[in-house]
C-alpha cells in the first residue's frame, strides 16, 4: 500500500487514520481518488447532532440524534478532489469502525467498502464492537488491494447474484460453531479471529507459520475471485489443472483426508502451505492470498523508497523503480525474494521469528504466475 499525508500540514499519516496527530485535521478516505485526504467543514450541524470520538454503547448508536452526524459536510483539501463536498460514512460518523468518505450529493449512507458487509456481530456483547472494527479494518485493506488491481468487484447491492458480501459472526451454544469459509459469494467471518490471542492459540495448534485476520480475508476472496474468473471458461480450468490438479475432486473426502494424515512429507517442494496440499481450491485461496501479500508489500516498500534490486545478494542496492501493479511477473520475484531476505535478517537482528516463514519452490513460483495472468487479464483497463 501506498504512502499518505495530511494536505493541509504533509504529516505522514496511514490508511486507518480519522485524525492528523498534528495539526487535528479530519482525515478520510477517498474511493473515488484512491487516497486519504484531509477536511475541513463546509457547513455546521444542527444543534442535536454529536460526532462521538469513543465508541458508543450499541443501544444508542443509531439514535436519531447521533445520526444527524453523519449528514455534515466536508471540503476535500486533497489536489485531486480540490473543494469537492464529502460526508462521513454511517459507519464512520456513528459507529467509529470506519474511515471512508462519500460524495455529498450521493443517497448512499454507507460507503464503498461498508456496503460489501451483511452482518455486523451483536454489539450487546461489548468486546464485539472492537472485533468489528478489526474486521472493518482488514476488510478496507483487501478491497484497496483488489481495486488497485481493478479486478472486478461488486457488492450484492450492485448484483445480487454475484456479487460479493461479508457476514461477520460469533460462535454461540444454542447456534453452534460459526466456521470461517466462502459460500456463492458470502464470506463468512468468525470474528473470534479478531481476537489475538485466540488466533495465537489457533495459529500454534494447527502448526500455521502464518495466521492474520488480514490473511484470512485475501484467502476467502481467492475463493470468490475462483468463481469469478476461473469456473466456467474451458481455457483457464484446463490451465488450473495442470498446476494445481483437479477442483472437480470430492472436497469432503480431501478435507477428511488432510485431517486424518496430515500433509505429505514434502510439500513444501509443491506448495506454499500445508493446508495448500488439502485441495485443489485451497491451494489456490492460498497461492492467491499470497499472491496479494507480495503486492502489498511491495507497493508499500516503493512508496517507502525502499526497492532492493542486487546484482549479487551480498551487495543489495536501493533503486527507484515502477509501481508493483504495473511490473512483470519477473519483476515482481526479482524484488520480492531481496525484500523478504531483508525482512527477515531484521526480525532476527531484534530476536524476532521470521517475518516471513515462507519457501518459494519453483512449482509454487509457477502457481504464482499463474494467478498474476489471470488478474492481468482480468483486470479493468484504464479508461
Amino acid at each position: 500500500m501506498k504512502t499518505f499525508h495530511c494536505n493541509r500540514c504533509q504529516q505522514l499519516v496511514f490508511f486507518e487514520n480519522v485524525l492528523c496527530e498534528r495539526c487535528n485535521a479530519l482525515l478520510g478516505y477517498l474511493p473515488d481518488v484512491g487516497e486519504i485526504s484531509a477536511f475541513e467543514p463546509a457547513d455546521e450541524l444542527p444543534e442535536t447532532a454529536q460526532i462521538p470520538q469513543t465508541p458508543q454503547p450499541a443501544e444508542t448508536a443509531q439514535t436519531p440524534e447521533t445520526a444527524t452526524a453523519s449528514d455534515k459536510r466536508w471540503r476535500s483539501l486533497h489536489p485531486e478532489a480540490q473543494g469537492q463536498l464529502y460526508r462521513q460514512c454511517h459507519n464512520y460518523a456513528v459507529e467509529n469502525v470506519c474511515n471512508w468518505m462519500i460524495p455529498a450529493d450521493s443517497p448512499d449512507t454507507l460507503c464503498r467498502a461498508c456496503q460489501f458487509t451483511e452482518t455486523i456481530p451483536d454489539l450487546t456483547v461489548p468486546e464485539n464492537r472492537f472485533y468489528w472494527y478489526k474486521m472493518e479494518v482488514a476488510k478496507r485493506r483487501l478491497l484497496y488491494t483488489l481495486m488497485t488491481l481493478g479486478l472486478p468487484l461488486e457488492s450484492r447491492l450492485e448484483n445480487p447474484e454475484t456479487g460479493l458480501e461479508f457476514a461477520f459472526l460469533e460462535s454461540k451454544e444454542d447456534s453452534g460453531p460459526v466456521m470461517t469459509g466462502h459460500n456463492h459469494g458470502r464470506i463468512t467471518l468468525n470474528i473470534a479471529e479478531a481476537d489475538d490471542a485466540a488466533r495465537e492459540k489457533a495459529r500454534t495448534e494447527l502448526r500455521e507459520p502464518y495466521r492474520t485476520l488480514l490473511g484470512h480475508f485475501r484467502h476467502e476472496s481467492g475463493h470468490y475471485f475462483f468463481d469469478r474468473l476461473i469456473a466456467g471458461k474451458p481455457m483457464w480450468e484446463a490451465a488450473f489443472r495442470e498446476r494445481f490438479g483437479d477442483e472437480r475432486a470430492s472436497y469432503a473426502d480431501a478435507l477428511k483426508a488432510y485431517y486424518d494424515n496430515g500433509p505429505p512429507a514434502d510439500w513444501a517442494q509443491h506448495y506454499i502451505s500445508a493446508y495448500a496440499t488439502m485441495h485443489p481450491w485451497e491451494d489456490w485461496a492460498e497461492t492467491w492470498a499470497h499472491y496479494l501479500h507480495m503486492v502489498d508489500t511491495l507497493d508499500t516498500a516503493v512508496s517507502y523508497g525502499l526497492a532492493l534490486l542486487p546484482d549479487h545478494p551480498q551487495e543489495p542496492e536501493l533503486t527507484d523503480q515502477t509501481p508493483v501493479e504495473e511490473a512483470s511477473f519477473n519483476n515482481l520475484m526479482s524484488r520480492w525474494f531481496p525484500l523478504t531476505y531483508v525482512l527477515n535478517s531484521l526480525n532476527r537482528s531484534l530476536g524476532q521469528p521470521d517475518g516471513y516463514p515462507f519457501t518459494l519452490a519453483s512449482p509454487v513460483i509457477d502457481k504464482l504466475r499463474f494467478v498474476h495472468r489471470i488478474i492481468a487479464a482480468s483486470a479493468k483497463k484504464p479508461g
